[in-house]
């Protein structure tokens, strides 16, 4: 049996599309079917604002793996583009969160689903709202479009034009 999960991809170093089809590739051969990818957007640095911007995407993955075994896909997709965490919320060549893990509530000292940081951070909740829109989040019992209306963020999200690497 599959769980369907939503993962958030993120890059701002490099080739940042390709580092995305690469990290979308590679999970789906290691994690699971993408059911569905929303659009690329583009949006300036959170958090650390002194950096390129990001390109992020979310997708929607049927995985058989167990919430750890996910976050270890993910980080092996990270370190396949030579991810290295020297700074929190720093550059990176990418970033694989996982946002909700079916209707599951995690906190394990290495994995927090629902993501804690989901309803602020608009350059999430617009890719996913593209894609889910009437999800629910299973501990604020609101739809990602809600969380998306409430959200405080300021950062404008703006569709990606290929070329701009």
């Amino acid at each position: 049996m599959s769980t369907l999960s939503y993962l958030l991809l993120g890059s701002n170093l490099g080739d940042r599309a390709a580092r995305l089809a690469r990290a979308r590739a590679y999970l789906a051969a290691s994690a699971g079917e993408i059911v569905e990818a929303s659009a690329i957007y583009e949006t300036a640095a959170w958090g650390v604002e002194d950096q390129p911007d990001f390109l992020n995407q979310v997708l929607a993955i049927a995985t058989t793996l167990a919430p750890d075994a996910l976050l270890a896909a993910c980080h092996a997709a990270e370190q396949q583009q030579g991810r290295q965490r020297v700074l929190r919320w720093g550059a990176r060549s990418l970033d694989v969160d996982i946002l909700l893990f079916g209707n599951e509530v995690i906190a394990t000292p290495t994995l927090t689903v629902p993501h804690m940081a989901l309803p602020f951070r608009r350059f999430t909740l617009v890719p996913l709202t593209e894609i889910a829109p009437q999800l629910v989040h299973p501990q604020l019992h609101q739809t990602i479009t809600e969380l998306l209306a409430a959200c405080p963020d300021p950062l404008p999200v703006w569709l990606y034009k290929p070329g701009n690497e």
